[in-house]
């Protein structure tokens, strides 16, 4: 049993936690849900058979006033105009009540949606407006069905991570060499500026073309990956400790973003700069969200089925065998930090289209999510070991465990606790497995 407990740590144990976590949010989120769009609206056109006088009563909320116009559209094409709709509080359909009311005619419907079903203004319509008779409330039909697997909150969970998991790429390269990087939080913020401003001052800002914004969006990235060879040559050539290096580059490239930005938002860039953060071309998928899933095979290729990928092990196993057996160590370490610096660019891209702006404070925090997500996956932190599977699923777990705490109501300091005790049993069922001591 102990032995089957210390294998969740290895790459098929953290699939097997991942299905387990999914499974135990569904649990807990498990409630009656309402049909929406189009398939709502059609359920309750079904029951409106011979009903000429109707009223829509929603709450003012984004999903139930969408509701309302298009039962309002139906109503209208099928031509029996609603008598009234009502988009607010059980006070805006009390007035709108009163109003029909005071006009000939029976009130043959009221159509609901979610909160407004439970409205008492309604719940003795015949006493309170006896010229209205007794109209029934119709509402879509509800079914059971897990909040958490929802395929909006799927497609939140993945668009939401797909930036920490594009950062967590470059940085299980860097930490399988047995190295470290925590500049890629504010490399984000430096490649949302530098690509924002350059669209705005030098590509014509709101009127920017797409090979502008490609070039401005290159020019980010590029500056951030030669923050990650500079790394690397100190690492490597002046056997800096990668900590000190990193933390040094981070502070630069922070101070730097602040600088170029002048504490500012760089917002004036074209409407059609968030096709990458935003846009959904491939199956309905957010494009963020493709892109990631295309780095992560082509990592997983390279990491398998590459020389580059082979010395990476090497080097993280050990430095020294590494060398004798002919590996170009520093030049493999060097490769490492520059991916890792590129791709920490091409996430601040993401950022800036999905938030159509760039600020220095992208990114804040970002570096430690991206470790925890690479140290939740699998790879040793002394280096030599990690899969680009694993900490796609590293990733996927610390956004499983936030959003279902956020649709439980757990307030942020306790997932914070959460997920400092979710790195922490990472790390030990790591060392233990390996057979050494913290």
């Amino acid at each position: 049993m102990a032995l089957r407990l210390l294998r969740l740590g290895s790459e098929h144990g953290i699939f097997l936690v991942l299905l387990l976590l999914g499974a135990f949010f569904s649990l807990v989120t498990l409630k009656d849900q309402t049909v929406t769009g189009p398939d709502a609206v059609a359920q309750v056109m079904g029951k409106l058979e011979g009903k000429a006088r109707v009223l829509i009563a929603v709450a003012s909320q984004p999903q139930d006033m969408a509701f309302a116009e298009l039962m309002e559209r139906e109503l209208q094409r099928a031509g029996k105009p609603a008598a009234a709709v009502v988009k607010g509080d059980p006070k805006a359909a009390r007035e709108a009540l009163q109003k029909l009311s005071a006009s000939a005619g029976k009130l043959d419907a009221i159509v609901c949606q979610g909160a407004s079903a439970t409205w008492l203004v309604f719940a003795d319509l015949k006493a309170d407006f006896p010229g209205l008779g007794s109209a029934p409330l119709i509402q879509p039909h509800s079914y059971r069905w897990p909040t958490f697997l929802k395929a909006d909150n799927l497609l939140n969970i993945a668009n939401q991570i797909a930036v920490i998991a594009i950062l967590a790429i470059g940085m299980t390269m860097v930490i399988i060499t047995g190295g470290i990087d925590l500049s890629v939080g504010s490399l984000i913020a430096l490649s949302a500026v530098v690509t924002t401003l350059m669209i705005r001052d030098i590509f014509g800002g709101a009127g920017a073309s797409a090979s502008g914004m490609t070039m401005a969006a290159l020019g980010g990235i590029g500056l951030c990956g030669l923050s990650g060879w500079l790394s690397g040559q100190l690492i490597t050539r002046m056997s800096v400790p990668p900590f000190i290096v990193t933390l040094g580059v981070m502070l630069m490239a922070s101070g730097g973003a602040y600088r170029l930005a002048e504490n500012q938002s760089v917002y004036q860039v074209p409407d059609s700069f968030v096709w990458l953060g935003r846009g959904t071309d491939l199956l309905n998928l957010p494009n963020a969200v493709v892109l990631m899933l295309v780095l992560y095979a082509a990592a997983h290729g390279v990491m398998t089925q590459t020389r580059f990928g082979r010395y990476l092990y090497a080097v993280g196993g050990n430095v020294e065998a590494a060398l004798l057996s002919g590996v170009p160590v520093r030049r493999v370490i060097i490769m490492a930090y520059l991916i890792c610096g590129l791709l920490a660019g091409l996430g601040g891209v993401v950022t800036a289209s999905l938030l159509k702006s760039g600020s220095p404070t992208y990114g804040g925090m970002y570096e430690l999510y991206v470790i925890a997500a690479v140290v939740v996956g699998g790879t040793r932190l002394s280096g030599g070991k990690g899969t680009m599977p694993g900490t796609l699923a590293g990733a996927f777990i610390i956004a499983i465990i936030q959003n279902g705490m956020n649709l439980t109501n757990v307030e942020s300091n306790t997932q914070k606790i959460v997920l400092g005790l979710v790195i922490l049993t990472a790390v030990l069922v790591d060392r233990m497995r390996g057979g050494r001591s913290v």
